[in-house]
């Protein structure tokens, strides 16, 4: 009789340096690490020491940039939750004050790139951005 054919698939991995930053009289934290199946959902969090300005009251200048290999980065959001005009609907922002996440909702493998939060705060008025990478390994199949 034939062997059963076993098939595996490799989980998406979304690998964040631990990131505990001071810049100035601001501090950046990320987690270490965050797992996703490819088309599951992936948020990544980005938390300032002190509030994020704030425009006109009601936009927090937090910003979020995506970077792949060998490519300048591409704005995804900004004002915190405003998507830019080329972003997948599938990225989305949220947050308010220091705590802010970046949430990518169906994950493709394409995906894969250095994620940056960036924010603007008063005590300098100079931007603070700090990275995360995301990897998304291909599927793999084995006899």
């Amino acid at each position: 009789s034939a062997a059963p054919c076993h098939k595996t698939m490799r989980l998406l991995s979304l690998s964040v340096c631990v990131s505990s930053e001071s810049r100035g009289q601001v501090t950046v934290t990320q987690p270490a690490a965050v797992s996703s199946a490819v088309g599951g959902t992936v948020t990544i969090p980005c938390r300032t020491s002190r509030n994020v300005d704030v425009y006109i009251g009601m936009f927090h200048y937090l910003s979020w940039f995506q970077q792949k290999d060998g490519e300048p980065p591409t704005l995804l959001i900004y004002y915190a939750k405003l998507q830019a005009p080329d972003t997948p609907a599938r990225f989305t922002g949220s947050g308010s004050n220091s705590a802010f996440t970046l949430t990518i909702s169906g994950v493709q493998a394409e995906d894969a790139a250095v994620y940056y939060c960036q924010s603007l705060h008063e005590i300098s008025r100079q931007k603070f951005p700090t990275a995360v990478r995301l990897e998304v390994p291909l599927p793999s199949t084995s006899p």
